[in-house]
């Protein structure tokens, strides 16, 4: 391992705006009402304390309502999402994010510090804020 790379955590990387949306939303009223498509997924809120948070990918649209020809207008959220998320938490270093990632086939992950949701991270954060900067010219 080279000593001098800096470490790079989580929540030095992770996008900050996100959208949370409820489960009995259509998918219609979730897009409609987005306001941070750049984190490409939708977090479902819990229904009560014991309960998960929820996601939705917009590549779990395209596939389980476009593909399908479905109409967004007649779709729940709750009946595409995985629920519940793998979340991270943002102290984690950004190496040990791409891992769990690989090994549990995620793209994107939502950050989590004392059961509330703080960011959304995913694989092209981690390389263009994590990774890239280090190979900058001084």
């Amino acid at each position: 391992m080279n000593d001098k790379r800096k470490l790079v955590r989580v929540r030095d990387i992770m996008k900050t705006g996100f959208d949370l949306v409820d489960g009995m939303a259509t998918v219609a009223e979730a897009l409609r009402d987005a306001q941070h498509p750049d984190t490409k997924c939708l977090i479902v809120r819990k229904r009560h304390r014991n309960d998960e948070y929820g996601i939705v990918l917009y590549s779990d649209i395209a596939k389980r309502v476009l593909a399908r020809d479905r109409a967004p207008e007649r779709v729940n959220i709750y009946e595409i999402m995985s629920k519940p998320v793998v979340g991270v938490a943002p102290g984690m270093d950004i190496r040990y994010c791409a891992r769990l990632f690989e090994n549990f086939g995620l793209a994107r992950a939502p950050v989590i510090e004392d059961d509330h949701i703080v960011g959304i991270v995913g694989y092209t954060d981690m390389v263009l804020e994590g990774m890239l900067p280090q190979f900058e010219p001084a």
